[in-house]
């Protein structure tokens, strides 16, 4: 998710851009959260949460890079395994990295043969980048318009996770992705929001290579969906 976050006394104030998903920025008002909303990427929002936590004395919390957050995500990997030990492949999206690294390390030690794969914007493709040049890169621009996958500058933890666990990173364009939100939302019936449909694009355009018969399975990670947006692209 774009969103930066720093908590005093369990009073959290979460810093968003300011084109994050209005469905996202509401149910975490709802939950009694402040939210502040600065830039138009995750990295820029970032920057304002860290400059309040020094204004307010606030304490930051990173919202992808942190081991604990890892960790926590890795319960999914944990689940799918325990729901479908079969799994030979998981598909799971990227954008700053904290979910597939969690997922691929639970995965991996149920069962080491199972293939990650991370599907990720090829407008803003800061991990796949990374990966291919050996260190964290900043990418000078980014085009990508879904917030969830919106990041120029992967973690430091998170590259190294992915590095080690995850077996490939496909990319595709921010249009090829939007349509796939909206095959799913026909034929899924569900809602999800442009980076959970990332798996599913990647899948629905021959990007996944698994042998005939392989059993796949496509992370749907978020349904924080703009339908009055939605109705006005002309995708749609």
């Amino acid at each position: 998710m774009a969103i930066a976050a720093a908590v005093y006394k369990m009073k959290a104030v979460v810093v968003m851009a300011s084109n994050a998903t209005q469905s996202k920025v509401d149910a975490t008002r709802a939950y009694g959260a402040e939210v502040v909303q600065h830039g138009t990427i995750w990295d820029e929002a970032n920057e304002k949460a860290k400059q309040l936590c020094e204004e307010r004395g606030l304490t930051y919390i990173h919202p992808f890079d942190d081991l604990q957050l890892i960790t926590g995500q890795g319960t999914l990997g944990l689940e799918v395994f325990r729901d479908f030990p079969g799994v030979d492949v998981a598909v799971v999206p990227i954008g700053g990295g904290g979910l597939i690294s969690g997922v691929s390390m639970a995965l991996k030690a149920s069962n080491p043969k199972i293939k990650i794969i991370g599907a990720e914007s090829s407008d803003g493709p800061a991990m796949q980048q990374s990966v291919a040049a050996g260190r964290v890169i900043t990418l000078d621009t980014i085009d990508c318009i879904i917030d969830g996958l919106r990041v120029k500058r992967v973690g430091d933890h998170t590259f190294s996770v992915v590095q080690r666990f995850v077996d490939d990173i496909v990319t595709l364009p921010d249009r090829e992705i939007f349509d796939a939100m909206i095959w799913i939302m026909s034929h899924g019936k569900l809602v999800v929001e442009g980076a959970a449909a990332a798996p599913v694009a990647a899948l629905l355009h021959g990007l996944i290579k698994a042998p005939a018969g392989a059993k796949v399975v496509a992370v749907l990670s978020g349904g924080n969906v703009n339908l009055d947006q939605i109705r006005n692209l002309k995708w749609n």
